[in-house]
């Protein structure tokens, strides 16, 4: 991601047990982005949260994998990761997952600042 003037984070929200073809929701969305060339992609697990079924889910550690809210950040120029929303609207409407869309400034330890 050359130019990080136009660096957009997209966070999806969606429940970590949801399976897309015997695969979590989380990991098809990671592969998919990894697949588009993305700039970076992350899942992380909560340990408590709720949903659009405003259902708290409060899970132990070691089922965090399985169950539970779950996030994916993906970070790239803004159209791209527009383009991609489209491409995996399959999976988000079947995971009733909800995408946010931030303008981020991106901070590089060790880079210099231009100018």
């Amino acid at each position: 991601m050359p130019d990080t003037d136009g660096a957009v984070r997209v966070t999806i929200h969606l429940d970590g047990a949801v399976l897309w073809h015997h695969r979590p929701a989380y990991a098809e969305l990671v592969h998919r982005a990894h697949r588009e060339g993305l700039a970076g992609a992350s899942v992380f697990h909560g340990f408590t949260g709720f949903g659009a079924q405003r259902r708290i889910c409060r899970e132990r550690p070691a089922h965090l994998a399985a169950k539970g809210p779950c996030a994916v950040v993906l970070v790239d120029e803004e159209d791209r990761l527009r383009c991609f929303l489209l491409g995996v609207q399959d999976v988000l409407e079947h995971t009733q997952a909800v995408a946010v869309l931030d303008r981020v400034d991106i901070h590089q330890a060790g880079a210099r600042a231009a100018g």
